[in-house]
């Protein structure tokens, strides 16, 4: 069993989308347990900062960009040596649309950066681990990929990052590469506590749909990617694992008056 700080063995972790959110928590706790981390954004100071903040070394990428991609794969192997652990987090997200609503192009920009964004760092990563042997790839779904909204390019994509994620794992077992995905719920990053300040986005507070009556932390997301990439895991591979303070397990109690224990009892007389 790892105790935690040498889990990573100094091996090498390359995280995208993680200047900011899930990502750069993320980069902290790899950091934490012993990983050599390197963040891949398109927003070249943001990753800047989080990289002197976390120890770690960056990269300029552009997921929704193939030669992007390759370049930098190319680039992150050659300064820093072969990558053991990729972490698909970068992602865009959309307004909630109906479908008459929503341009094509939306669908397109949203789909392309998390969908074929998600695929294509699969392959220009993944393939170099399968030709050494080893390492381990965590893709980023969400409970959308599983109970669609109106925001239906983003969740459409998330689904088929599950089908992407098993399809992976196939391709790659016999090969010495583990392909897992995470579904995070609703996540108290800076943008969802936003929205819910605004009232807007979700007129029901998220934290109240779910068994654990809360928001999840962006560190209990990054510590299950964590495990995840880590040997502790080594016989964990196309799977789904979702982080989401028990969403999908209460989704079917809405039309059942909520969550059990949710509602305040009532005062003594």
């Amino acid at each position: 069993m790892s105790n935690g700080t040498s889990e990573g063995r100094g091996r090498l972790a390359v995280v995208t989308g993680g200047a900011s959110g899930i990502g750069a928590a993320t980069c902290e706790v790899l950091r934490v347990r012993g990983w050599e981390v390197v963040i891949a954004d398109i927003d070249t100071a943001a990753a800047q900062r989080a990289a002197a903040q976390y120890s770690g070394h960056c990269v300029t990428m552009d997921v929704a960009d193939q030669a992007s991609i390759a370049r930098a794969a190319a680039e992150i192997e050659a300064r820093h040596g072969a990558v053991y652990g990729l972490v698909n987090c970068a992602a865009l997200f959309a307004p909630q649309t109906p479908p008459e609503h929503l341009d094509i192009e939306s669908w397109d920009r949203i789909t392309g950066t998390n969908l074929r964004g998600t695929y294509i760092c699969n392959v220009e990563f993944g393939k170099r681990m399968a030709g050494r042997g080893q390492g381990a790839i965590v893709n980023m779904s969400s409970i959308g990929g599983h109970r669609p909204n109106h925001g239906h390019a983003y969740t459409t994509s998330k689904a088929a990052i599950i089908t992407l994620t098993q399809g992976m794992a196939g391709e790659w077992g016999r090969s010495g590469v583990r392909v897992n995905s995470i579904t995070p719920g609703f996540v108290g990053v800076p943008r969802v506590l936003a929205a819910i300040e605004l009232g807007k986005r979700y007129p029901v507070p998220p934290g109240s749909l779910s068994a654990l009556g809360r928001l999840v932390e962006p560190a209990e997301v990054a510590e299950s990617i964590a495990f995840l990439l880590s040997d502790r895991a080594s016989g964990i591979t196309g799977t789904d694992l979702a982080v989401d303070a028990g969403v999908l397990a209460t989704s079917g109690w809405v039309v059942h008056g909520g969550v059990p224990g949710a509602r305040a009892p009532a005062a003594d007389a």
